[in-house]
């Protein structure tokens, strides 16, 4: 009953949402014709403006690296308030928590938005939103690692009277250090696609490109900005997994 329930609950779920979502049956049948349509526009690319997309392609990538390593600095001690075996305190651990859940719960672009009304437009901005964003993943994920830690080393070190920061430097992270790299080239390369859309809301990066080129129906430069943004993307997946290979 209980299994037939959920069938039941999933179904009527996604009948309410199709509903709801306005589906315009010409506008479905028309598609295809529309999309072939844009890709004839935007073919060929307009390799003319290149110079101008790298630019903001060095910019994204300036974006996506200042960012993670702030939001590193910022989540390692949040990472460990959140961690229920080195932080004893369950106060500090609901307060850790607090942070992280809040910094995954906002979207990387109304951090961007916020950060574009205090400090005004520009990679400053999406540098920020990059952080604030990246804090809860980096810190959950360390935290939970820290709390995965071998209690043998820490109780030894411990028991010979070894001050916190020994058993934090000398127990902790060498357990953890392979997790630590992992999930700081793993942010780093999610923030790489992230900030490439930063700019559609002001706060630089090829995304200010971008959105200047659909604002002005100038689909052979929204080609070459799409074409810019996926090989940036591919070339950061592959240049992580091999540091990850060198490092790990």
């Amino acid at each position: 009953l209980g299994r037939y329930a959920v069938y039941l609950i999933s179904v009527a779920a996604v009948v309410w949402s199709v509903r709801h979502i306005e589906v315009i049956p010409e506008f479905l049948a028309d598609a295809p014709a529309q999309s072939v349509d844009l890709f004839r526009r935007m073919w060929p690319f307009d390799w003319k403006y290149y110079p101008t997309v790298q630019a903001a392609l060095i910019e994204t990538l300036h974006i996506a690296t200042v960012g993670t390593i702030l939001a590193i600095g910022m989540a390692l001690p949040v990472a460990l308030l959140a961690a229920r075996n080195v932080t004893r305190s369950k106060a500090l651990n609901l307060f850790a928590t607090f942070i992280l859940v809040s910094s995954r719960s906002v979207n990387s672009l109304v951090w961007a938005l916020v950060f574009v009304v205090i400090f005004g437009p520009g990679p400053f901005a999406g540098m920020l939103a990059i952080a604030f964003r990246s804090i809860g993943f980096v810190g959950k994920l360390f935290g939970e690692a820290l709390e995965e830690s071998n209690r043998g080393t820490i109780e030894a070190l411990q028991a010979a009277g070894a001050p916190w920061l020994s058993v934090l430097s000398k127990g902790y992270w060498p357990q953890v250090e392979p997790a630590f790299w992992s999930i700081a080239l793993f942010r780093w390369d999610i923030n790489v696609r992230e900030s490439a859309v930063l700019g559609l809301v002001g706060a630089g990066g090829i995304g200010m490109a971008l959105d200047t080129a659909l604002n002005l129906f100038q689909w052979d430069r929204v080609a070459m900005v799409l074409f810019a943004i996926f090989s940036v993307v591919v070339i950061a997946e592959v240049g992580v997994t091999q540091v990850r290979k060198r490092i790990l």
